[in-house]
């Protein structure tokens, strides 16, 4: 059977829930990966509250829509970064300027997110985690081995409780490999899984957007993380374009200036091979859904809704459960 077809609901949170809904069921989409801002999703109600949960999911239903993963990117970046002023819109208004306290929120709504996952029936969180060490990317001032390798440990120390959490859960943690967190390509995905002693509850949220224009193998990561793809994301981007006068890094410009290098773009558009990522996911047996993430601030976001959940039904296919010559054998 096909792959489940659903939507993130983040790009979306302007919308309420009672508007979007019966759009994306009119769109196509099977279900909805529900954000945890706006009033899509609430964590501190699904926590308290099973009545909630089930009058969230009769909602769903009344429209023809499933879940089957709530997302915690927002709070989730809190957990490991180093916080400043950019941060504050992700917390409670009452903690802005305590940063201290705004990370200690951010680990209990990270558990919290594993509590109402179960008690709304989901069994993954996509999520960030922040990195204390991403201002180290670029070694100059050179950093230290040692100072990598602290970065690691803080993050272990940080995370493994909350993975604690999502495993007496029942629920998965699916990390989006992208840049500023701790993971953001094959090398630091594999270092961050060691450093919390490869937990069961710990893996990726596949996302191929982030790693074509970095040049990362965004195939080879699939392989590399059979066991440990808990959601997959349909994101696309391209790379090589622009005038030459910004690189990778984004020459602090902004999405769509026409100078950028790379850009993340509607599914079709972009420079993203998803003949071979439906290859792989067949080749690992990834069965949950493909939710599209969109953005591209090129297009119509309502025209790219409904155009992309066209096209993910039209690339995705099942593995054959033949030999396409074993019938030779019976000749």
């Amino acid at each position: 059977m096909a792959r489940k077809v659903t939507i993130f609901t983040g790009q979306w949170a302007d919308l309420p829930l009672e508007k979007l809904a019966p759009m994306m069921k009119e769109f196509g989409y099977d279900g909805l990966e529900l954000a945890t801002w706006g009033d899509h999703f609430d964590i501190d109600k699904a926590v308290k509250s099973k009545a909630y949960c089930e009058d969230k999911r009769a909602f769903l239903a009344q429209h023809g829509l499933d879940c089957f993963a709530i997302s915690n990117h927002i709070a989730g970046q809190l957990t490991c970064d180093r916080l400043d002023e950019r941060h504050e819109a992700f917390a409670p208004a009452k903690l802005k300027g305590d940063y201290k306290a705004m990370s200690k929120w951010a680990v209990k709504h990270q558990m919290d997110a594993a509590k109402a996952a179960r008690n709304f029936g989901v069994k993954v969180v996509t999520s960030f985690t922040g990195s204390p060490i991403w201002h180290l990317l670029y070694s100059w001032p050179p950093a230290p081995p040692a100072m990598i390798e602290a970065g690691f440990k803080q993050f272990a120390k940080i995370m493994t409780p909350i993975l604690d959490c999502f495993g007496e859960c029942g629920v998965k943690f699916a990390l989006e490999v992208h840049p500023t967190e701790i993971a953001f390509d094959i090398a630091s995905a594999q270092r961050a899984l060691e450093a919390v002693g490869n937990h069961p509850a710990f893996g990726f949220n596949y996302d191929p957007s982030h790693f074509g224009y970095q040049g990362v193998d965004y195939v080879k990561f699939l392989y590399t993380f059979k066991d440990r793809i808990f959601h997959a994301h349909v994101k696309d981007a391209w790379w090589g374009k622009g005038d030459g006068t910004v690189g990778v890094f984004g020459g602090h410009t902004e999405f769509a200036d026409p100078r950028r290098y790379w850009d993340f773009r509607s599914p079709g558009h972009g420079d993203i091979d998803f003949e071979r990522i439906i290859v792989a996911l067949n080749d690992i047996n990834y069965t949950g859904p493909l939710s599209v993430e969109w953005e591209d601030s090129r297009m119509d976001r309502l025209h790219g809704a409904k155009e992309s959940a066209a096209f993910v039904r039209k690339i995705d296919f099942e593995r054959s459960a033949i030999a396409f010559d074993g019938q030779f054998s019976n000749a």
